[in-house]
């Protein structure tokens, strides 16, 4: 049993054969597709898979946070299994998603919110931009 399949058992829910194939095309993703882009690619595995099962069966994944919600830049919904705290910067020409960790922002974030005379709960950070040309 796979790390997602265990998370959706946990949380009670029956492992049908789409949710299973859902699952594995979000977690061999390497990027965040679409909810159109997880249909397309579990389509060509099974023909048969409906586009409002990919999108009920994301809905439920994501409601139970077994994967992340993201609308990056007001585009559609795209779906993500890496759950851990995580950041993305966008790149605005092709439309990539990177993810990334840094403890210098984790520990300025802190940093702010106790200036401001907060205690942070939760934050999300996304950076837009355009690859710089090599050099």
């Amino acid at each position: 049993m796979t790390e997602l399949e265990r998370r959706i058992a946990d949380a009670g829910l029956k492992m049908t054969g789409q949710r299973r194939l859902i699952l594995q095309v979000l977690d061999d993703s390497p990027d965040h597709p679409s909810v159109e882009t997880v249909h397309e690619r579990a389509r060509a595995i099974d023909p048969g898979i409906s586009l409002a099962t990919v999108y009920r069966t994301l809905q439920v994944l994501a409601d139970l946070e077994i994967v992340q919600r993201h609308a990056f830049n007001d585009e559609p919904a795209r779906f993500d299994t890496n759950t851990e705290h995580h950041h993305h910067l966008i790149d605005l020409d092709s439309g990539a998603v990177i993810e990334f960790q840094s403890e210098e922002l984790e520990a300025l974030k802190q940093k702010i919110a106790e200036r401001l005379g907060y205690e942070l709960t939760d934050h999300r950070l996304e950076l837009y931009g355009h690859k710089k040309p090599s050099r």
